[in-house]
C-alpha cells in the first residue's frame, strides 16, 4: 500500500483549492504580496507534486504596488467546466482592524474579487472580470443544470457586528460576465466564528458547504453543512468539525483548516487543507501555512468524515492505487544561465519586473537594480524563494561596489517588510566597503538593530551564506574561495514567522531566503549575483564548524 507524506506542498502554500481534469490534479494556493500571483501545482498520483505555473503574470491581471504585507492574493479557487479552467481570487488592498486589544486603525477592508479563465492550465489566462468586493475567499460553483454561483465570506465593518458576517451566495452569469440576482446569506457559521473559505459541492441530492472557522491559527477547523436547496437552510454536520487540531497539541500538523475536496477517477474522496509545522512544543511557524491532503469517507448518514473518524490531520495517509508519477527534483544550485527566472523564485508586488531585475544585462548573473528600502510596499528589488524545511543552508556570490551608505545589497532571510535578517554589503566614509546585518522584529521594544560593520576590500565579488537550524540563524562570508568567516551573532530565525507580530497586523505568508539590492539615493546602483544555492539538511549543532 502506497502512502502520501504530508505536507505535500511544503513551505508557504496556504488556502489550497484542488481540481481533477481526467488523470491530472491541480492545486492552487495563495501568494499574497509575492509576484506573479497564485501558485498552481500539478500531480498525477496525489503523492508527487511539482510547481507548474503562476497564472497572474501582468499588470492587466494583477498590480499589487502598495498592497500591505500579507495582503494581495488571498484564497484562489480553481475549477474546470465547459472546457475552461476558472480561477477566482481576491486582491486585498487594505487589511483593516479586527476586534483585538492593541490593534489600531478603522475596521474597513478593501478586497476585490476577480475571475480569469483559460482553456489550458499553463495559460495564457484572460484579463480579469470584477465580481464583487463584499468579502474575501470567493469560490465558484458549477451546478448540474449549468448555472454558476459565487460564494464568499461577507465582511461587516459596523460596530457591534460580527466582522465575519456569514457566507454570501449569488448567481454568476457567464453570458453577462457579472453577478446577477439577489445576494443571500446561506450560512452564519458556528460559535467559534471567523467563518470563511466556502466551497460548494453537490452529492446525492444535497448541496454540501465546506467552510473554515476559528481563525487560521491554533483554533482553525473545517466545518460542513448541507441543504436540499442551494439557498438553504443548511444543516450543520453532527460532529460540527470535520477536521481540526484545535484540541490536539500533540498532532504533528497544526492549524488545520481551509479545505477543498476532490474525487479520484476511482471514486475516492480526498481533502486538501492548510496546516502548519511549528517549531517543537507549538513554537513559531517559520514555514508558514502549508498544504496537506488525506482520504475521507462518506458515512452511511451521508456526512463526510476522516477515514479513522478521529477528525485530526495525519502526516502519513493512504495514497490512491494508481501508477506512481514522480518528478525530477530541482537542482540545489541555480547559476542564472537560462533566459527565465527559475520558477521557485518570486519578487514583491510589482507587475514590471524589468524595473527590478535582469537576466540579460550580464549573462550568467541575476542583476538587481537598487530600488526602494527593505520596508517599501512599492518597488523593492528583492528576489527570493520559500524556506521549505526547518534546517537549510543558502549561499550566493555577489558583485557590488556601493559608493555610500544608502546603497546596500546582499543575502536576505525575509518574512515581510517588518521581519527580516539582511546580510548586506554597503559603504560608508569611516569603514569603506563593509558587511553588516540589519534585523527587524516587530514584537520587540527596539524594532530594528544592526551589527557592527565588518570591512571587506573592494574591487571583487564575495560569497555570502546563511545556515538555519530551527530557530537559530548564522551568517558567514568569504573572499576569493577562501575559508568561510562567520559572524559571531546568533540571530533569531523564529522572528520570520506568523506569530512574531505587533497587535492586529496580518501575518499569513512564510519565510523566504534570497537576494536583495536597495539604493535609497535613487541612483539605482545594481548588484550582480552569480549563483544562488539552497540545500535542505538535517539539524546541525555546529553548522559553522
Amino acid at each position: 500500500m502506497r502512502t502520501i507524506r504530508n505536507p505535500i506542498l511544503r513551505g508557504f502554500n496556504p488556502d489550497p483549492s484542488i481540481v481533477r481534469v481526467a488523470g491530472d490534479y491541480f492545486i492552487a494556493t495563495s501568494t499574497f504580496e509575492w509576484y506573479p500571483g497564485v501558485q498552481i501545482h500539478h500531480s498525477r498520483d496525489l503523492v508527487h507534486w511539482r510547481l507548474l505555473t503562476r497564472p497572474l503574470t501582468n499588470a492587466s491581471q494583477l498590480n499589487m504596488l502598495g498592497d500591505p504585507d500579507s495582503c494581495g492574493i488571498w484564497a484562489p479557487c480553481l475549477t474546470y467546466s465547459d472546457g475552461l479552467f476558472h480561477l477566482v481570487y481576491t486582491d486585498v488592498k487594505r487589511y483593516g482592524r479586527l476586534s483585538q486589544p492593541g490593534a489600531s486603525g478603522a475596521t474597513f477592508r478593501d478586497f476585490h474579487n476577480y475571475l480569469v479563465t483559460s482553456p489550458r492550465i499553463e495559460g495564457p489566462w484572460s484579463d480579469p472580470i470584477h465580481l464583487n468586493s463584499s468579502g474575501f475567499d470567493p469560490s465558484l460553483f458549477h451546478d448540474e443544470d449549468g448555472r454558476r454561483y459565487l460564494v464568499n465570506m461577507l465582511w461587516d465593518h459596523r460596530p457591534g457586528q460580527n466582522r465575519f458576517a456569514g457566507i454570501a451566495l449569488q448567481e454568476y452569469s457567464s453570458g453577462d460576465r457579472r453577478l446577477v440576482g439577489e445576494r443571500r446569506i446561506i450560512f452564519k457559521g458556528t460559535a467559534i466564528g471567523f467563518t470563511e473559505a466556502p466551497h460548494l459541492y453537490r452529492r446525492n441530492g444535497f448541496y454540501y458547504l465546506l467552510t473554515a472557522e476559528g481563525g487560521t491559527g491554533w483554533g482553525h477547523a473545517v466545518t460542513m453543512a448541507r441543504s436540499r436547496s442551494i439557498h438553504g437552510p443548511y444543516e450543520l454536520h453532527p460532529d460540527v468539525y470535520v477536521l481540526s487540531a484545535r484540541d490536539r497539541p500533540d498532532a504533528a500538523l497544526q492549524r488545520a483548516g481551509h479545505a477543498d475536496l476532490v474525487e479520484t477517477a476511482g471514486g475516492e474522496t480526498y481533502m486538501v487543507y492548510l496546516c502548519g509545522r511549528p517549531l517543537r512544543n507549538r513554537g513559531r511557524s517559520v514555514l508558514g501555512r502549508e498544504t496537506a491532503i488525506q482520504p475521507m469517507v462518506w458515512s452511511p448518514d451521508g456526512w463526510l468524515r476522516t477515514v479513522d473518524g478521529d477528525g485530526i490531520p495525519h502526516v502519513e495517509v493512504t495514497a490512491p492505487d494508481v501508477e506512481p508519477n514522480p518528478f525530477t527534483a530541482d537542482a540545489a544550485r541555480v547559476d542564472f544561465d537560462a533566459p527565465n527566472l527559475p520558477i521557485d523564485f518570486q519578487w514583491l508586488r510589482s507587475p514590471w519586473p524589468e524595473e527590478l531585475w535582469s537576466l540579460s544585462a550580464r549573462p550568467g548573473h541575476l542583476r538587481l537594480y537598487g530600488r526602494e528600502s527593505p520596508g517599501s510596499l512599492f518597488r523593492q528589488a528583492l528576489v527570493a524563494r520559500r524556506q521549505q524545511a526547518h534546517c537549510y543552508g543558502a549561499s550566493t556570490k555577489i558583485d557590488f561596489e556601493p559608493d555610500h551608505f544608502q546603497q546596500m545589497a546582499g543575502l536576505i532571510c525575509y518574512y515581510n517588510s517588518a521581519k527580516f535578517h539582511y546580510l548586506y554589503v554597503s559603504h560608508d566614509e569611516a569603514v569603506g566597503r563593509h558587511l553588516r546585518v540589519m534585523s527587524t522584529a516587530p514584537d520587540q521594544v527596539q524594532t530594528d538593530s544592526f551589527t557592527a560593520p565588518i570591512a571587506v576590500p573592494g574591487g571583487g565579488p564575495l560569497e555570502l551564506r546563511a545556515e538555519v537550524d530551527e530557530e537559530r540563524l548564522l551568517f558567514g562570508y568569504r573572499l576569493d574561495e577562501g575559508a568561510w568567516q562567520w559572524l559571531p551573532q546568533v540571530f533569531d530565525a523564529s522572528v520570520l514567522s506568523d506569530e512574531a507580530t505587533a497587535p492586529g497586523q496580518p501575518n499569513f505568508t512564510g519565510a523566504f531566503v534570497g537576494m536583495a539590492c536597495h539604493d535609497m539615493s535613487g541612483a539605482a546602483r545594481h548588484a550582480d549575483f552569480d549563483y544562488f544555492e539552497y540545500r535542505e539538511r538535517d539539524y546541525l549543532s555546529r553548522p559553522a564548524g
